[in-house]
């Protein structure tokens, strides 16, 4: 049968996009539909979001070519990340840094639209990715021998049919709620947490020092990320992470700015000096899913489509990153051997893998959420437990060290081992 390119890809967002890249990278022929316009994806707005990256996410990124076109505003460097039970100052914090890990910082920090253009700029530049933009996918079906993709295009005002597309394979690449999943018959465990996430970027007067916090206060949580200064003007800027129930997250976004900047100043004890709202509020709700599938006969889920993150412990693009690396594995090493890599046995490895990486990081996260989002008693002292084992066991910490820098964890617990007391009076 004809088809129409090696991989049909629904969704421009930096995960398909990266897909296509990589797929085109290594010979393959990616066709990219997307619901937005050329004009929307070359300069997307801002919105507030800012990405973590680990250190291989970053190393993908620069395989891909997308990394070296960020401008160096846009990188921000998390060297330390500091964990506050209840107000900040009360109790004593986790504190996970880099030392003695090999590595002088934890990750990078990124604005999506910034890894949003980017992406764009090298996919629609690269040999092998055709994207076609303003296409609203209408149906995907599969069949033993090909997928088929129907969709239709804006033509001065009046959608009209575009000519269906085949190919071995489909991804769908198209967000957390995702419509071409639901097209395909999977579905998908939802958390609803009930709760809104408030985005922004402040300016502050008392440097960061590369420092993220995350404070689990009893009614909201509060998220500091440290980013680079203002390009134009120098000023000193984080990005903040509100984290609350709906109804209050309504009334915080009718607050004045200088209101909401005094907000977050009181929540974080004024610990950067005065701070101003910088640019405007974003609002999101906080779903999380995870697919009952990632792969079958003709297709497979990539990114959001997959696993939607709760943003807590920032793993929502490095796990799509990360899916993109396994999946292109697999289809090209069948594309290699001049095998149909549109098979379910020639996919499963990529289910399974994503699945096994994934599985333990969304739990977690979710348990992290609902423990520290619980204002009773007992999960009250459950929490301080929790935070002060973990304080003082350093195979946890170095785990986590490991999870975001890419290291052996034995490596690092053996880099960090001289500067602990224990260690110390031992080799006395």
């Amino acid at each position: 049968m004809s088809m129409n390119t090696d991989v049909l890809i629904v969704g421009a967002g930096p995960a398909g996009l990266s897909l296509a890249i990589s797929l085109a990278q290594a010979g393959l022929q990616a066709t990219v539909l997307e619901l937005q316009g050329e004009s929307q994806l070359a300069q997307p707005a801002p919105d507030g979001r800012e990405i973590a990256l680990t250190h291989p996410s970053v190393q993908i990124l620069q395989r891909l070519g997308t990394w070296g076109r960020l401008q160096d505003h846009e990188i921000g460097t998390i060297r330390d990340a500091i964990v506050h039970d209840g107000p900040v100052g009360l109790r004593s914090t986790l504190d996970i840094v880099s030392d003695g890990s090999g590595a002088d910082y934890l990750g990078r920090i990124v604005p999506n639209h910034a890894l949003r253009r980017t992406a764009w700029e090298v996919a629609s530049t690269t040999e092998g990715v055709h994207i076609i933009t303003g296409a609203r996918v209408t149906q995907v079906t599969v069949t033993p021998s090909h997928a088929e993709v129907h969709y239709t295009q804006d033509d001065n005002g009046v959608r009209v049919d575009g000519a269906p597309l085949k190919a071995p394979l489909v991804i769908a690449a198209d967000s957390r709620f995702s419509s071409v999943r639901r097209m395909l018959g999977v579905g998908a465990q939802m958390t609803d947490f009930g709760r809104s996430v408030i985005v922004c970027r402040l300016s502050h007067t008392v440097p960061h020092e590369g420092k993220a916090h995350e404070c689990f206060g009893y009614d909201r949580t509060l998220a500091i990320l440290p980013l680079q200064p203002d390009p134009e003007t120098g000023e000193l800027l984080c990005s903040a992470v509100v984290t609350t129930d709906s109804a209050d997250a309504q009334q915080l976004m009718q607050l004045s700015p200088e209101d909401f900047a005094a907000h977050v100043h009181n929540h974080f004890q004024g610990r950067l000096g005065d701070m101003k709202l910088v640019g405007e509020r974003h609002i999101y709700p906080l779903v999380a899913t995870y697919a009952h599938r990632f792969s079958g006969t003709r297709f497979a889920l990539l990114g959001d489509a997959a696993i939607g993150m709760h943003p807590v412990t920032a793993h929502g693009f490095n796990l799509g990153l990360s899916g993109v690396e396994r999946l292109t594995a697999c289809i090209v090493s069948a594309y290699g051997a001049g095998q149909d890599w549109g098979r379910a046995e020639v996919l499963e490895p990529y289910a399974q893998g994503h699945h096994r990486h994934a599985w333990p990081i969304f739990q977690g996260t979710n348990t992290v959420v609902k423990l520290f989002t619980d204002a009773r008693p007992v999960p009250r002292l459950v929490r301080q437990a929790v935070i002060g084992l973990s304080r003082n066991m350093p195979p946890v910490k170095a785990a986590i060290v490991a999870q975001l820098t890419g290291r052996s964890p034995w490596s690092v617990i053996r880099g960090q081992l001289p500067a602990l007391p224990f260690f110390s009076r031992n080799m006395r």
